[in-house]
């Protein structure tokens, strides 16, 4: 039977009660067709009756790919047509999605009896509930022997003992996700030590680890050598993970966000310890130029966010650029502190041209630095500039002229006004998305202007006021909405904080040579769809008197 990736969300109670009864009803013999009643034309050439089942021809293989393309509740409401859809259905799904109350424990075995096939498996729970305890995650082990990802979300009741139990019955495991989970050092050493296959390790809020100094070492066990990514966040325990880290010989992406401590120290060590790393994040953390310096040594790095690490400067970023000369992504949130600035961008111009995405937060670069990067940086092509005090009509201006790659731009809380518009209508050509927010000289012509002039291009225009205080701000009878586009990442890539933001503006002056175009360039629309709707014309250019 082959298998097929789709979710279901399956209640603990309602949904185990009908997949108890649909179990029982499995064991008859015949299968019931859903198709009795068709059409006279239907009548084969061999003379067969009216009511042929050609879906009943089907091979299973043909029916459980034909579900695969449907949602999840699709596939729910398929599973009642009948016992082959049902027994079908059931077991070509890989992909489950539980809430994991302690009320699910009973239903359990008829659950993963329907669900035979199961691989990846996520347990949610409400922070409210009382979630399932060991003896549930026990019995989930082994009836699904080849679990190859699990998430935990909030499943407080689980100990280390549970997951000690767990690790050994599904030793295939590659990814695992536990959020707001509350057992600790034991548990995690025995994933690391029975899943030898674990590629992926999320952790968030893992309650379980009270005291850093009484707590064992975690891993990194014989999950040594085939882990890939490493991702902490919001750890009061996270230096405990030091030795994992430092264990994870092949390790290629390290995400730290929010986790308290100085981590100079330990990058310092993954600099001679640990060589594949392409991708890291750091968030909020305690780091300076010493470990920005020591991430240096990565000359295969490709992609790095640093985002609130205030005591980072252009000192550390120099010495990124200069040695990781393959970077493609680079998102630096300063914080408003402005010790990243033209320095650090220049270098980055200069020995980084294979970039191609750019996020600046709270960074102030000047037209020295933007020019650069669009003179150097040939394959660049999504820009944000968001809480950019420096970033006017001029900076965008050589953008525009410059940036001939870009074809995503967000520009949010910066001194932009229409005039900066006018030159995006002009330049950019391989420009096709465009957002704009919170910027006050931006009005909702602006917005027009772009759109008459670059018909194809899509653009994110919010006013930023409400419809009670200016009913006419919308950025041209919802096309805010019909335009709005994410700032979306491209495959593999977190989406860019700040950059994901709907784009705004509010009324300031305009030239008069800009408002006179853009009536005229109106004015031309509502003729040319007047007289098109205009009796008798016939494409003419002149009403027939």
């Amino acid at each position: 039977m082959g298998q097929v990736t789709s979710t279901a969300a399956v209640s603990s109670r309602a949904k185990g009660n009908r997949s108890s009864n649909y179990i029982k009803s499995r064991s008859t013999a015949a299968s019931v067709s859903p198709m009795l009643n068709t059409v006279a034309d239907d009548v084969d050439n061999d003379g067969e009756g009216a009511n042929r089942d050609y879906i009943s021809d089907l091979p299973d293989e043909c029916l459980a790919s034909v579900f695969q393309s449907l949602s999840s509740a699709d596939r729910n409401r398929c599973s009642l047509v009948c016992r082959r859809w049902y027994q079908i259905e059931g077991q070509s799904r890989n992909r489950l999605s539980l809430i994991a109350q302690s009320d699910l424990l009973p239903f359990i075995p008829t659950l993963f009896s329907r669900f035979d096939s199961v691989t990846k498996l996520a347990l949610k729970c409400d922070r409210r509930s009382v979630s399932i305890c060991d003896d549930a995650l026990v019995l989930i082990s082994r009836r699904c022997p080849n679990l190859t990802r699990l998430k935990l979300r909030a499943c407080r009741e689980l100990t280390d003992s549970g997951i000690q139990a767990f690790a050994k019955n599904c030793k295939s495991l590659k990814k695992l996700s536990c959020g707001s989970c509350t057992f600790g050092s034991k548990g995690m050493n025995a994933v690391l030590d029975n899943c030898a296959n674990l590629e992926e390790l999320s952790i968030k809020r893992l309650r379980g680890i009270t005291d850093v100094e009484a707590a064992d070492p975690i891993g990194p066990g014989t999950a040594a050598s085939s882990l890939k990514t490493i991702c902490l966040k919001e750890l009061y325990n996270g230096q405990c993970f030091s030795s994992l880290i430092l264990g994870a010989k092949n390790l290629r992406t390290l995400k730290l966000f929010r986790c308290p401590g100085n981590w100079d120290t330990l990058l310092q060590l993954m600099a001679n310890q640990v060589t594949s790393i392409v991708e890291v994040h750091l968030e909020r953390l305690q780091i300076s130029d010493v470990g920005i310096q020591s991430i240096a040594n990565y000359s295969n790095l490709e992609i790095l966010h640093l985002v609130k690490t205030p005591e980072c400067t252009d000192f550390g970023l120099v010495a990124i650029a200069e040695r990781c000369r393959l970077l493609r992504k680079l998102h630096i949130d300063g914080w408003k502190v402005n010790r990243i600035g033209d320095e650090g961008l220049i270098a980055v111009a200069k020995c980084c041209p294979n970039l191609q995405e750019l996020v600046l937060i709270g960074v102030n670069p000047t037209k020295l630095s933007l020019e650069m990067l669009a003179s150097n940086c040939l394959n660049l092509e999504r820009l944000a500039l968001c809480g950019s005090d420096s970033v006017g009509d001029p900076e965008i201006s050589c953008i525009a002229v410059k940036c001939v790659a870009l074809k995503k731009l967000c520009i949010k809380s910066c001194p932009v006004s229409d005039h900066g518009m006018e030159a995006l209508a002009s330049g950019c050509p391989n420009l096709v998305k465009v957002k704009v927010k919170k910027c006050k000289g931006v009005t909702s012509e602006g917005g027009d202007w772009l759109r008459l002039t670059r018909g194809s291009l899509a653009v994110n225009l919010d006013t930023g006021q409400s419809e009670n205080e200016n009913p006419g701000a919308s950025a041209s009878n919802g096309g805010a909405q019909a335009n709005g586009i994410e700032f979306s990442p491209m495959p593999n890539q977190t989406a860019a904080a700040g950059a994901s933001t709907t784009i705004a503006s509010s009324s300031t002056g305009r030239s008069a040579s800009f408002k006179s175009r853009l009536r005229l360039l109106s004015g031309r629309s509502l003729v040319d769809r007047t007289l098109r709707r205009w009796p008798g014309t016939r494409g003419s250019t002149s009403a027939r008197h």
